[in-house]
């Protein structure tokens, strides 16, 4: 689960409704187009305010920077059912938001779960986009050990999906005991967003984690050209880091280990995460 560094966002940010083709999804942007616009897509259980950090620094670097919250995840409305969080509607929903951002250069980002969906996106079109990164994904189903976690909170919220504190409260109690503690306003935060969010959303999506096949190929036929980046932290609980080394070998990726960090660079280094995005973006300006 992912933990914003912060939850201000910085003076030049705005928050407000994208609204495209798909409906209407929640975001926080920064930064003008100079060099190029940046889709962040976050990942399970997440929101776009797991990408608080990389706002200030990105826009710096000369680039409209637009984190989301997709369907039915925090502040993005979404039904309660099950198949409109399928994969490939997640998919379409992404190429639904890269036609609202308008023309230019599109970098799109997938952290974790937002990998997978922003994958299936360029396998479906890969024309909206100038660069795909894949942060902490790996090329199909997350490890054992975390389907096995998955596996048991999709039980809890088929049966008690309507009953949203108590899963929560029961997820809290199986933190590390050494785990850093938080400030009462992240607490409160992280809870907030985890009653916001669409309980079918993280049913599906979570069988999406479990179950997701290997679609490296599928997407070096679909998208040979496409500059790619494979970003990941020195250690990750979720897909080995030697499963991302090959997956970038395989994709003919540039490929950026963030020291010191394990599944979200993106929180927990976004200075270091934020110069390698923009360097990565820059030599796809530059080609």
């Amino acid at each position: 689960m992912s933990k914003p560094p912060r939850l201000t966002l910085p003076p030049e940010a705005r928050t407000y409704r994208l609204a495209t083709a798909r409906g209407e999804f929640a975001v926080h942007e920064a930064g003008e187009p100079v060099r190029g616009t940046a889709l962040l897509i976050p990942g399970y259980t997440g929101s776009k305010e797991d990408f608080i950090g990389l706002l200030e620094p990105l826009a710096a670097a000369g680039y409209r920077v637009v984190a989301v919250d997709g369907r039915g995840q925090h502040e993005s409305p979404g039904p309660r059912e099950e198949s409109p969080y399928a994969l490939e509607e997640l998919a379409r929903d992404v190429l639904a938001q890269a036609a609202g951002l308008g023309d230019g250069p599109l970098h799109v980002l997938g952290h974790s779960l937002g990998g997978l969906i922003v994958r299936a996106a360029v396998v479906r079109d890969p024309r909206p986009f100038a660069s795909l990164t894949l942060m902490s994904t790996g090329p199909g189903a997350v490890c054992e050990d975390q389907q096995a976690r998955t596996k048991l909170l999709i039980a809890a919220l088929e049966a008690m999906g309507d009953d949203m504190p108590v899963i929560w409260a029961a997820m809290r109690a199986q933190d590390p005991r050494d785990a850093p503690p938080e400030s009462p306003e992240l607490t409160a935060f992280m809870r907030g967003r985890w009653l916001a969010t669409v309980p079918e959303q993280l049913i599906v999506t979570g069988r999406t984690l479990i179950s997701e096949p290997d679609r490296i190929d599928d997407l070096t036929r679909a998208a040979p050209g496409l500059a790619k980046l494979v970003l990941s932290g020195e250690s990750d609980p979720v897909w080995p880091v030697s499963l991302m080394d090959e997956m970038a070998r395989r994709l003919g990726a540039d490929r950026v280990v963030i020291a010191g960090t394990e599944h979200s660079p993106n929180a927990e280094a976004p200075a270091a995460t934020a110069a390698a995005l923009a360097a990565f973006w820059d030599s796809c300006t530059r080609q």
